[in-house]
């Protein structure tokens, strides 16, 4: 076994390692203040959430494998059995993108999807995706992934539901966004569960 002249660069780059600590400590940081913003939003509301649901319950998560790339993310809200998911997630997911997404199984699936059809036009229109894999742990996007809401998707949108024990709700933001750039991560995330917030509420 040999190694190419690009690995045996990237062997000797003392750099990259440094430099991925230090955004590795941001990512962290964000996903704090956005824990933080998201508590204060959901005061405000009254959800549709599963029995034995807690609403200070969170969890941070950091990993190196999600398709071989490093990745952290946040579930505020936090509810997973096996047969029942409710949850709000905001991962990071390194070469790819920061997603922000609604992931919903069992419990009181049927009024989510009523909720999200008869609010619908409160919903579409606004980079919002629905996630069209079997899995519901698929975080890629594009076409066979993912279904963008517009108003003219609805009965599409309906027929994709119809049949399905679960489903998530998902926006995704590129890295070189202006809203990344800018260091407005927080309000985006806080504009992003308002959107999605019809669905579970009450």
């Amino acid at each position: 076994m040999t190694f190419t002249p690009q690995e045996i660069a990237r062997l000797t780059d003392t750099n990259f390692f440094l430099d991925k600590a230090t955004i590795s400590t941001k990512i962290r940081q964000s996903l704090e203040q956005l824990h933080e913003t998201y508590q204060h939003e959901l005061t405000q509301h009254h959800l549709i959430v599963p029995d034995q649901f807690t609403h200070d319950a969170f969890q941070l998560v950091r990993g190196e494998h999600l398709e071989n790339f490093p990745y952290q993310y946040l579930d505020y809200p936090r509810f997973y059995t096996r047969e029942t998911k409710f949850a709000f997630r905001t991962l990071y997911w390194w070469g790819h993108h920061i997603i922000f997404s609604l992931i919903l199984e069992g419990g009181h699936i049927r009024r989510y999807k009523e909720n999200l059809i008869n609010r619908f036009s409160e919903i579409a229109d606004r980079e919002v995706c629905l996630c069209l894999d079997n899995s519901l742990w698929e975080w890629k996007k594009g076409p066979g992934y993912t279904l963008k809401l517009t108003n003219d998707r609805k009965p599409e949108v309906a027929a994709v539901l119809a049949n399905r024990p679960f489903f998530k709700l998902a926006l995704f933001m590129p890295f070189d966004d202006p809203i990344v750039t800018s260091g407005n991560i927080c309000q985006k995330g806080q504009e992003v569960l308002r959107t999605i917030l019809p669905v579970i509420k009450d």
